[in-house]
């Protein structure tokens, strides 16, 4: 069985070239970056060269990234460690993000609730874009941040960061926001886009899982989320992962180099699945604004399939994909981004995402495209609700998509 991956939006498999620049720091680099003998100070060197690689991606200052264990702690310490730092005249503190960011993000916030701050969740219409007017009339004068997300992780939807960035720069408040799927996917520049704060992942642009980043703009107040050593100019305590790093700093260059080209390809092979699913089978639609999202990124809602059912009918063909639900709790619960722009419980868990990455080709989009008809065409069969529902058989008449936005 020919195995097509398209769930690169969880993870990325690890690039060869990312695997050869790691493999010396796993075996003899073995050295703790802050001891001063020779071992140390070569795996510091390592260090620091992956450090000016990342911020080279991002077009900032080396100094001002900071190397957390992934993008959910990089998340929570943008969150907690600006809060934290801030003070206000009233004594009050607020933040606004919007209702469609990664849990890493929603649940910060809702634990900064409990703390007694205060925070506006800004809502998303239909195509899966916040406005950035809608932010500027949530911002209080005890507003103390501001984070949104630049690419959705589910939709792909692209932020209006560079707009929300002014708002922000112009009431002189932080804004960070949240790249983990858009570095390496589209162009990442924190002067242009205006942000104080941005998190990255390692494992979502081919690198380790266990590595990520923090950029924190020079003069950004920022309490450290942990306690220990003086690492990372003491913004985050704790021995240093050398060799995932060095696997960081090396899938940075990689995107650097492939950022010209990469984007358009996957574009293409995202662009043909949709086209295929669309033609071929009815009462499809995709999810979000159809321009403004990242090249890799696809989701589709099959009506009368249960997303579950789907990927895992899918994942015994071979193909791998995911819903846009989280289990939590022994239930399966509707993604709250998907709720976010309208979506009906049931409408929610029947959608699919699909994620394009480096390895794919047209082989395997024409693979995926037979199982995806495959496992529509059986699952609806199955339901009694299709059946009921009077729609036209499997595999004839026209499909339905979003309207062009």
């Amino acid at each position: 069985m020919h195995r097509v991956y398209l769930d690169n939006n969880a993870t990325t498999p690890l690039a060869p070239e990312v695997f050869e620049a790691m493999t010396p720091w796993l075996t003899e680099g073995f050295g703790n970056a802050s001891s001063i003998h020779w071992f140390g100070q070569q795996a510091a060197a390592a260090v620091e060269a992956a450090r000016e690689a990342v911020a080279a991606l991002l077009h900032c200052a080396p100094a001002e990234i900071v190397f957390t264990s992934g993008g959910t702690e990089a998340d929570n310490t943008a969150l907690f460690g600006v809060v934290d730092a801030a003070e206000t005249s009233s004594g009050s503190k607020h933040v606004v993000t919007t209702a469609m960011e990664h849990h890493a993000v929603l649940h910060a916030a809702k634990a900064l609730e409990k703390r007694g701050v205060r925070v506006t969740f800004v809502p998303v219409g239909a195509s899966g874009i916040v406005n950035p007017e809608d932010i500027r009339a949530a911002i209080t004068a005890d507003t103390v941040l501001i984070s949104v997300m630049h690419a959705n992780n589910e939709l792909g939807t692209v932020q209006p960061i560079e707009e929300i960035g002014r708002i922000a720069r112009q009431r002189g408040i932080p804004l960070h926001t949240d790249a983990v799927q858009s570095a390496g996917k589209i162009p990442v520049d924190v002067d242009k886009l205006s942000v104080s704060l941005l998190s990255l992942s390692a494992h979502k642009l081919y690198g380790p899982k266990g590595v990520g980043a923090l950029y924190v703009r020079k003069g950004t107040p920022l309490r450290p989320l942990l306690f220990g050593g003086g690492h990372e100019r003491d913004r985050r305590a704790g021995t240093e992962n050398v060799a995932g790093i060095v696997g960081f700093g090396a899938a940075a260059g990689l995107a650097m180099r492939t950022l010209n080209e990469e984007p358009e390809r996957l574009a293409g092979l995202r662009d043909r699945l949709e086209a295929g699913i669309l033609q071929s089978i009815p009462s499809v639609r995709t999810n979000g604004d159809l321009k403004r999202r990242v090249p890799n990124t696809s989701s589709v809602t099959f009506d009368f399939v249960e997303g579950e059912g789907f990927v895992i009918a899918a994942d015994l063909r071979g193909l791998a994909c995911s819903t846009g639900s989280a289990c939590s709790s022994g239930s399966v619960e509707p993604s709250h981004v998907l709720t976010a722009i309208g979506q009906r419980p049931e409408q929610a868990r029947s959608t699919v995402r699909f994620s394009l990455g480096r390895f794919n080709s047209q082989e395997d989009i024409d693979g995926a495209l037979e199982v995806i008809h495959e496992v529509v065409g059986h699952l609806r069969r199955l339901s009694p609700l299709y059946a009921a529902s009077g729609a036209q058989p499997h595999g004839t008449g026209a499909a339905v998509s979003s309207p062009p936005k």
